[in-house]
């Protein structure tokens, strides 16, 4: 089993979904993005996240809300360069939380296919996620992730046909992504209801394969609701937030991850409480 399985594996064991959070390498800049990379693995109480998702900034993301965007804009206008999410895996996969890079494929491509995925699994980390390339696309990705034992997370949405999702899922190896809501990311007020139905959909296809659902969890009340029904909890505007709104009030770095960490506390609480359907 992969590393990033384990995580949603050592999650069930303990009768609760997992937490899986995201924050993008380069803001507020690479040290300091690794420091609040790190900082979701413990939150305040030593208890943090059980997966990190490490984004990779680009120029013309196609799912990033507003709060990413700024974060992602801010650290490629400061030089943040793909060879920095191998310094960040290497950085998280110290600390003992398996984590996976969250890129737009043109960067894996520009990079080197065969070569970023040997050095990310030189790194310690686990895999990618992948939400613009499909499974019919990723021959190269295919190969070269079976070469260096990484995972391979796609994303399904409410609007994936039955034939899409059956593809998606064979392809995935160590978990699926499910979007919960069509559109961008970002913290919403209420969870999405397609939620339920796409897990069971999935689970209808192989009802062994962890899945995280995400776009739209801000606190603990979200987390415990989705986590209800999910095998994963995906968490990241909330996260992001914290560091921006920290920058924007021209707080110290400090104080944006000790904000972060608090909220990093609620979630894991939230997926904690969450009653297991």
């Amino acid at each position: 089993m992969s590393s990033s399985a384990d995580a949603y594996l050592k999650a069930h064991q303990e009768d609760r979904p997992a937490l899986v959070g995201y924050l993008p390498v380069g803001h507020p800049s690479v040290p300091d993005s690794i420091d609040a990379l790190k900082a979701l693995t413990t939150g305040t109480t030593g208890i943090g996240v059980d997966l990190v998702e490490i984004g990779m900034p680009y120029s013309d993301p196609m799912m990033d809300g507003t709060v990413i965007q700024h974060a992602t804009t801010r650290a490629l206008e400061r030089g943040v360069r793909t060879r920095d999410t191998l310094l960040a895996a290497e950085a998280v996969a110290e600390t003992g939380t398996p984590c996976v890079v969250m890129t737009y494929w043109n960067l894996v491509e520009h990079y080197g296919v065969d070569a970023y995925a040997r050095d990310l699994a030189s790194a310690g980390g686990s895999g990618l996620i992948t939400p613009d390339l499909t499974p019919d696309e990723a021959e190269e990705w295919m190969a070269a992730s079976d070469a260096h034992g990484l995972d391979r997370v796609f994303l399904v949405a409410p609007s994936s046909t039955d034939e899409r999702l059956k593809a998606t899922i064979a392809a995935c190896r160590g978990w699926v992504y499910a979007t919960s809501v069509m559109g961008v990311t970002g913290t919403r007020a209420q969870t999405s209801s397609a939620a339920p139905e796409l897990v069971a959909r999935v689970r209808e296809v192989n009802p062994d394969i962890p899945v995280g659902v995400g776009l739209g969890v801000s606190n603990g009340d979200q987390a415990a609701e989705v986590g209800s029904f999910a095998d994963g909890v995906i968490v990241g505007s909330a996260l992001v937030r914290a560091l921006v709104e920290a920058e924007e009030r021209e707080d110290s770095v400090t104080a944006g991850i000790d904000r972060m960490r608090l909220i990093v506390d609620d979630l894991v609480a939230g997926v904690r409480r969450a009653e297991r359907r």
